[in-house]
């Protein structure tokens, strides 16, 4: 049983929602670049279904610009 399910809430500041997801502290810097401030457990990050959406937002438009750096 993973802390997620146990009810984990979201690590971004001022969040009070339930995580659903867990990823790498490596993974959610992206969001703290972007002024989201992180709570960080044993090296992971817990987010609630909109923080998570956002990293993927985020996730996606990064990569897509470091694409565009390599073919330029």
């Amino acid at each position: 049983m993973g802390r997620v399910s146990r009810g984990e809430q979201c690590s971004v500041e001022g969040c009070k929602n339930k995580a659903e997801h867990s990823v790498s502290y490596e993974e959610a810097k992206i969001l703290e670049s972007h002024g989201y401030k992180l709570r960080v457990q044993h090296n992971r990050v817990y987010l609630c279904k909109e923080h998570y959406r956002e990293l993927k937002k985020l996730r996606k438009k990064t990569e897509k610009l470091e694409k565009w750096r390599r073919m330029g």
